[in-house]
């Protein structure tokens, strides 16, 4: 029997811990890709290529698999998005606080695209959105989020999943999808792909409830 080994094209930890949760083994190699390049295009165009040329570039480099080894590369891009306009990830607090004040209390859209290459065969691809209204959090409180760090790797400058902050008020779509990987758009392009549902239906019901702990 061929076995299925998946590669993350992605240096996400929350993408990782993720991919996990579907049962897999897999590999993460980080493209490089430049994210910057269709920054002009439509939110959802602009995942969708950025995902689309992180998946290409890593199968591109990749070695011969091994004898009975099937390699389904996963690549995700998020971008959040305000009346159009793209917010990227800040690079300092005062650019974090900027974005964070922008988006209190109001809603705004998060498109996260998916695209898995097979080496030398298919590509399959989605984007999912998601609307997102934020809490009218304290200027305290978004000071002390500040203070952890945790806004200068994320696309808006927050995690929906962070424990403490937790900026949002209300969700139409998927909690994963805002997270970077939504699981329920992936795992039905892998079973396009003849890939077996290896996932714990109880451990994808836990991720999108924010617990993503073995069990």
């Amino acid at each position: 029997m061929t076995a299925i080994h998946l590669i993350l094209a992605s240096a996400s930890p929350r993408r990782r811990e993720l991919l996990a949760v579907l049962g897999y083994p897999f590999d993460v190699i980080v493209s490089g890709a430049d994210e910057d390049a269709h920054l002009d295009a439509p939110p959802p165009d602009y995942v969708l290529h950025t995902a689309r040329r992180k998946a290409e570039i890593v199968a591109r480099d990749l070695p011969p698999p091994t004898t009975g080894t099937r390699r389904l590369i996963i690549a995700a891009d998020t971008t959040v998005a305000l009346d159009d306009a793209i917010l990227g990830k800040p690079a300092t607090p005062d650019e974090a606080r900027a974005m964070l004040v922008t988006l209190r209390g109001r809603t705004h859209f998060v498109h996260t695209a998916i695209c898995v290459v097979e080496p030398g065969g298919r590509e399959l691809s989605s984007v999912h959105t998601a609307a997102v209204t934020m809490r009218d959090y304290s200027d305290a409180a978004l000071d002390a989020y500040i203070a952890t760090g945790d806004p200068f790797d994320k696309a808006g400058g927050y995690a929906i999943q962070h424990p403490v902050f937790r900026p949002v008020e209300h969700l139409s779509g998927c909690y994963l999808g805002v997270m970077g990987l939504p699981l329920c758009d992936l795992i039905p392009l892998l079973r396009r792909l003849d890939a077996p549902d290896r996932v714990d239906p109880a451990r994808l019901v836990d991720a999108h409830r924010g617990f993503l702990h073995e069990r």
